[in-house]
């Protein structure tokens, strides 16, 4: 298919170039041969770039060590690790250990990123004994296909990179390399993939093996071409794959350089969230605690559980939340929340049992029939009275020590047993946060900042 102007365009400013290329592949090289000369493992890239399907820039090396599948558990983490630390150790000045499924060793060498990972050398996919045994294969599925179309996938990623939905992780909730490459290999091109995702519905099923082994709840479902019990983009969100059709839509309407450009990085200052709340006339709380000492994978899910639980809190107690929202830091983690209603009347209305409901009415009858607020009276059936609120102030609800007994995540309440801040207003302002804070109150789909873009708003 016959690109656009604008495309070759983006493509030339996204390719690899040949001596970012012969770098990182030097790296590799060397990285490979120190893993054979340890007669413990055999080496492989994987990733983008053994699949030649990164963009210029990223520069992210992952470097598997497969070992023998009659290794145990113990045996893979106790090697692995040890291997992957001297071979570190040889290139890198530091690095550290990180954890997902197993342990695997993170460094920088040079000016590249690199993981070396343990993994087992399995016979097939159908024989894995962890998540990770299974990305050797999708590395060679791609491989062996992707030719003639890898300025499609650099095309695509930039697009989803740019629309804010590319990223599998717990955050963004979109679409990994891997899916992207997948969508391309079967639509056949960027375009034609866009012409097709631009009439996608929420259980969008695809499969380029056709071996569906079951069915899947999630919104976009990519069957994985080597593991038929999995969903390549179960990541997705349905909001993130809304947005990817928005998107679509966009760009075949009209396309622009602005669909290729990485988002605009805002901030805020204390004066100008000060003034931007004062114009809003909403009330903003920041909670802000100690980030609990776990992988992203684990901690964004149960922050994301947290706050809707705290935002429900809230609504129980009479006040009116509009907008929440949080966000991970190495060293403090936040929940941002932004009341209609921040203070209320002392007074609220207690519902009772109906009437009719007779040992449960007269319980309630004679339990409240000394009270300095009307009732116990009758109103559709039931017996109300009024009660006195325990909280009429939002900050003061917020930090009690009822805060925790809501439905938190188990280390997210683990965390805030240690301690918690509410700030209120601009005090919600915190350096570290100003880009979150500003993205809170700069909501709008990916096809709204484009066209702001193109508008020049």
């Amino acid at each position: 298919m016959t690109r656009s102007p604008l495309e070759e365009t983006v493509l030339a400013e996204i390719r690899p170039t040949q001596a970012e290329r012969d770098h990182v592949c030097g790296i590799a090289q060397k990285l490979l041969a120190a893993i054979a000369a340890s007669g413990k493992a055999q080496g492989m890239v994987v990733g983008s770039i053994a699949r030649h399907t990164w963009v210029r820039g990223d520069r992210d090396l992952d470097v598997f060590m497969l070992f023998d599948p009659g290794l145990s558990r113990e045996a893979l983490e106790s090697e692995g690790l040890g291997l992957a630390r001297k071979i570190a150790g040889t290139f890198a000045d530091s690095f550290h250990e990180k954890y997902a499924e197993h342990p695997y060793i993170s460094a920088r060498i040079d000016d590249v990123d690199v993981d070396i990972v343990p993994c087992y050398a399995v016979e097939s996919a159908a024989h894995i004994q962890s998540a990770v045994d299974r990305t050797p294969f999708h590395t060679r599925y791609i491989t062996e296909k992707i030719n003639g179309l890898i300025d499609d996938v650099l095309l695509l990623k930039r697009f989803t990179k740019s629309g804010g939905i590319y990223g599998s992780d717990q955050m963004t909730e979109g679409f990994s390399g891997y899916l992207c490459e997948l969508l391309i290999l079967h639509y056949g091109g960027f375009i034609p993939l866009l012409t097709s995702a631009s009439e996608w519905k929420p259980q969008t099923l695809i499969d380029l093996e056709n071996h569906t082994a079951k069915e899947f709840p999630e919104p976009l479902v990519m069957i994985d071409p080597v593991d038929p019990n999995r969903n390549v983009a179960a990541a997705v969100s349905l909001d993130r794959m809304v947005a990817f059709v928005e998107l679509a839509r966009g760009y075949l309407e009209e396309p622009s350089k602005h669909f290729f450009s990485l988002p605009d990085q805002h901030t805020i200052t204390r004066e100008g969230l000060a003034s931007l709340i004062a114009d809003r006339g909403t009330t903003l709380y920041a909670i802000t605690f100690p980030t609990p000492p776990y992988i992203e994978e684990v901690i964004v899910p149960q922050l994301k559980r947290s706050v809707i639980a705290i935002a429900e809190h809230l609504e129980r107690n009479g006040f009116v939340v509009h907008h929440t929202h949080y966000m991970m830091q190495p060293e403090r983690c936040i929940f941002l929340l932004e009341l209609l209603v921040a203070d209320l009347p002392k007074i609220r209305t207690h519902v009772g049992p109906p009437v009719w409901n007779r040992v449960n009415a007269e319980k309630f009858r004679e339990k409240h029939i000394v009270s300095s607020l009307p009732g116990p009276y009758i109103r559709n059936g039931h017996y109300e009275m009024e009660v006195f609120r325990e909280y009429t102030n939002a900050r003061a609800l917020l930090s009690s020590e009822g805060l925790l007994q809501v439905s938190l995540g188990k280390h997210v309440r683990q965390s805030l047993t240690q301690g918690w801040i509410v700030d209120e207003g601009p005090y919600c302002w915190h350096e570290e946060f100003a880009p979150f804070i500003a993205a809170f109150f700069r909501r709008g789909s990916p096809l709204i900042r484009v066209r702001r873009k193109i508008l020049d708003l």
